[in-house]
């Protein structure tokens, strides 16, 4: 059995991962991480709960150690939009962070490592539509720097320390249960919540802006599964995955089905820049071949289960 650590416990995708992994490995045997963001209740109440930064160091060589840890996941990161408006914060918090986790595994010796990249690591001069595993990163944010820097990084202690890291370019996550925390792509999560409060929203990118995005419950998926994999059939260590791709228009057009009466309009801002220098739609075809990979929603059932848990729950 692992004893598994998670760092960024309280983030938006590390307070829904927590459970999922309790569920498969045993609520002792996940240690949840926070530092100032609040932990959800289900997550304090079911398992072990400690404060932790990243950037401290000692600090975290004693949690290795005291709590003999054999599996990180690496959650902790500033996103787009907010690394936009700190990008010194963004680099000390998301390269930084992750260095002093890479060499903590590296001396503790560390059996799995998983740290999230993103298709934040590309960029304009990248391919837009199918855009493939191996190609160009020439991103034109802080974000998608560090993300770039930190897939090397993880190459970089592979091969020359042989520390099993493993990293997935994440698409944009839809979640029901966590708001989202500053990315670009936080309006696929907004729309639904504005829907079943006031049927209005008004949506900070352009109708026709199409993005790659992932249901939650997919993203916990692919990050369990990339764990689980044989490492003997990994050929890399950083994969593109996607669970659909969709506009603002058509996200809205299918809202729609369920609520009539909603109306959105388009107000794009300083998010639009970024939002156009990332891919239409991603070739997760290694990803599939090599671990496994296959996603369970599309944009149709996705917005049933969100509309239907977030009504009961709003």
């Amino acid at each position: 059995m692992r004893r598994i650590l998670v760092i960024g416990a309280a983030g938006q995708i590390g307070s829904e991962l927590v459970p999922e992994l309790r569920k498969k490995y045993g609520n002792d045997n996940v240690i949840a991480t926070g530092r100032k963001t609040p932990l959800p209740d289900e997550v304090k109440e079911n398992g072990p709960v400690i404060y932790l930064d990243a950037l401290e160091k000692i600090l975290l060589s004693k949690v290795l150690f005291e709590y003999e840890i054999d599996t990180i996941f690496h959650m902790a990161s500033i996103l787009s939009a907010v690394g936009e408006k700190m990008p010194q914060a963004a680099w000390n918090i998301n390269i930084n962070g992750l260095i002093n986790v890479l060499e903590a595994s590296r001396a503790y010796g560390i059996k799995t490592l998983i740290w999230p990249s993103s298709i934040a690591a590309f960029g304009p001069t990248t391919p837009r539509e199918n855009t493939p595993n191996t190609t160009i990163l020439e991103p034109t944010t802080m974000y998608g720097i560090s993300k770039v820097a930190g897939e090397l990084l993880c190459e970089y202690y592979y091969h020359k320390y042989q520390l099993d890291v493993r990293s997935i370019r994440l698409p944009g996550i839809i979640s029901s249960e966590t708001l989202p925390g500053g990315g670009t792509t936080d309006y696929a999560v907004e729309i639904f919540y504005e829907t079943i409060r006031n049927k209005q929203y008004t949506c900070f990118l352009r109708e026709d802006t199409v993005l790659p995005m992932m249901y939650m419950p997919d993203c916990n998926k692919a990050l369990i599964d990339l764990l689980e994999a044989d490492n003997s059939k990994l050929k890399r260590r950083v994969y593109n995955i996607t669970g659909m791709s969709f506009s603002a228009g058509e996200i809205a057009s299918e809202i729609k089905k369920h609520f009539k009466e909603f109306t959105i309009d388009y107000k794009p801002d300083f998010r639009q820049e970024i939002a156009d220098s990332w891919p239409k739609s991603i070739d997760d075809t290694l990803a599939r071949k090599e671990w496994g990979w296959e996603p369970m929603y599309n944009l149709e059932s996705m917005t049933k289960d969100m509309i239907e848990k977030l009504s009961k729950r709003l």
